[in-house]
């Protein structure tokens, strides 16, 4: 959240007991599951997505229900840790047949 403020972006928490029904309602492939899901402008976002990917997303458009950054990798937003260096890892995109495309590398 943080980070995506600092990106500029409004942010709102909502606690929901069942994640997992969440995730299933907006098509979320399994493998593409984290830890965290979130919506903008009719776009889905699933765990640590870099706010410039989301930026990119909502100017671009593309055909696709959302982003995600499947598990949880050292050095995504959020998952900064001091003296060790950032894994690499993708920015997966997801569409209603839930094939998922590398959408960005960091």
């Amino acid at each position: 959240m943080k980070h995506l403020e600092a990106g500029g972006f409004a942010t709102r928490v909502v606690d929901i007991e069942n994640l997992s029904e969440v995730k299933a309602k907006h098509n979320i492939p399994g493998p593409a599951r984290s830890c965290h899901t979130a919506t903008v402008d009719g776009y889905v976002l699933e765990g640590h997505v870099p706010a410039a990917d989301v930026r990119r997303l909502l100017e671009e458009r593309p055909e696709v229900l959302g982003l995600a950054v499947p598990g949880m990798p050292v050095g995504s937003p959020g998952m900064e840790v001091p003296n060790v260096k950032a894994s690499p890892y993708n920015v997966m995109s997801f569409d209603r047949r839930g094939e998922l495309r590398v959408y960005s590398s960091h």
